[in-house]
């Protein structure tokens, strides 16, 4: 594995050949005091970056990336507080009276094999928490998160003369399982620290080139249940299945019904997914078994969907069950789950306009919602109004090039997936500076103004 003293004159090389390949970017801000005060950053930035890619820890055993970034944020001057929710990290800064603005980072990698082929690329295996041997990779961008979050907070803790009141910066474990926020905020994330007024966050994106932000009003990333259902049946000869109550076919058949859930039970226009991603039974062709297991994702927006679908579900896994004259009805656990990301509506357009003071017109595009998810939702749901927006990392020449071919650049979660990664560490870095100065300008009253209640959550 490359060190990172090895990788100074590469890191050099390697950033400064992608910066001159996209002129322009941030064009507008580059005489600015905010570009020189994160140009100034942007090295460290950049070696934290390096670092964290090379050394990607799986979900809930991001020991050493915490420290990392307990360490660099302790040495800037913010209070900051280890193990929390178990990896997580929380760092407080007060400047004063004023709002208390929360940004977040993710701190996971994924059990992916990276295939980039970068001089950086991570080679990291590990244990999965079922045993297996597996690659590690910063295949959802969570170093460029990370790298960003800790240049602004460099900036904001170096220029205090620009804001005023309590800037919580905190670090999340588990984001890839949806586990860690939940279990930050069990551990006392909002009764031990401050509860913010605003919370922010953003997520890159290869479908956006890089100096371009996303936003979306209202709900942004679907509500998200991991549904496990066995089917209990009573195994046999498979020459003889009327001795059997065979749990193959009545899952089969559950597969099927609960399909029409969405085109038959759920209003149209209502966005919802069911998806089966796996049916397993039996050992040999021969033998009809006792059990068959299902794994479901559920995703939807609205609260009264997601009730209605989960509800639906159980409901035609058990009348499957007794259609087949099941002796025992299946057991439906629900074992994942975080709620939708809700924008808040008022501070999006507000702070929309913001950003596209300083990042120039035509840098912040509006996006439709998606249905993955993500368990910030669980923020939002504490009651703290919220942002959470894209940030672009496509190579603009590639995005076009695969555009006009009717392809895709590689998807977060993909071995190839490969930001650019100096001008996106720091159009997020002006990004984040830019929306915290805005919001921590005034009193608590003033940021109020920006927000609303969230519909349904």
């Amino acid at each position: 594995m490359l060190s990172i003293r090895s990788l100074g004159g590469l890191r050099i090389a390697v950033f400064s050949v992608l910066l001159i390949s996209l002129p322009g970017i941030l064009a507008s801000a580059q005489s600015s005091p905010l570009d020189k005060q994160v140009s100034s950053v942007l090295p460290d930035a950049q070696t934290l970056y390096l670092d964290l890619h090379q050394h990607p820890e799986l979900s809930s055993h991001e020991t050493r990336t915490a420290a990392e970034l307990a360490n660099r944020l302790r040495t800037l001057g913010y209070e900051v507080t280890e193990h929390v929710g178990g990896t997580g990290v929380v760092a407080i800064l007060k400047n004063g009276a004023g709002p208390t603005v929360m940004l977040r980072t993710e701190l996971d990698g994924l059990p992916v094999e990276e295939k980039t082929g970068l001089p950086y690329a991570s080679k990291v295996r590990a244990k999965d928490d079922s045993g297996r041997d597996v690659g590690v990779m910063h295949a959802c961008g969570h170093d460029v998160h990370m790298a960003a979050l800790f240049g602004t907070a460099s900036i904001m803790a170096h220029n205090k003369d620009s804001w005023h009141g309590t800037l919580m910066l905190i670090g999340q474990p588990a984001e890839e399982t949806i586990t860690g926020a939940d279990k930050m905020i069990k551990d006392g994330l909002f009764t031990r620290f401050p509860k913010p007024d605003v919370g922010i966050a953003l997520h890159d994106t290869n479908n956006l080139p890089v100096g371009q932000v996303g936003i979306t009003p209202g709900y942004a990333k679907a509500a998200a249940d991991s549904v496990r259902i066995t089917v209990y049946g009573k195994g046999g000869h498979g020459a003889q299945p009327h001795t059997t109550i065979d749990p193959v076919l009545i899952a089969a058949r559950i597969a099927v019904t609960v399909q029409s859930i969405i085109s038959r039970e759920i209003k149209p226009g209502d966005a919802a997914v069911i998806t089966i991603g796996y049916i397993q039974a039996g050992t040999k062709n021969n033998i009809i078994p006792d059990d068959a297991q299902m794994g479901f994702t559920v995703r939807s927006f609205k609260p009264e969907v997601r009730q209605h679908l989960l509800a639906s579900i159980e409901r035609i896994a058990k009348g499957e069950a007794m259609a087949a004259g099941a002796e025992k009805m299946p057991l439906v656990e629900k074992y994942e789950s975080t709620g939708a990301v809700y924008n808040d509506p008022v501070l999006t357009k507000h702070l929309a306009a913001t950003l596209e003071g300083v990042l120039g017109k035509g840098s912040v595009v509006t996006e439709d919602p998606i249905m993955t998810s993500e368990d910030y939702a669980y923020f939002v749901e504490q009651g703290v109004p919220s942002f959470y927006f894209t940030l672009g990392v496509a190579d603009p020449q590639k995005l076009a090039d695969a555009k006009a071919a009717g392809k895709q650049l590689p998807s977060n979660h993909s071995p190839l997936f490969a930001p650019v990664a100096e001008p996106s560490i720091k159009t997020g870095m002006t990004a984040e500076v830019t929306i915290l100065r805005d919001l921590l300008k005034g009193t608590p009253a003033d940021v109020k103004k920006f927000t609303q209640p969230a519909a349904g959550n």
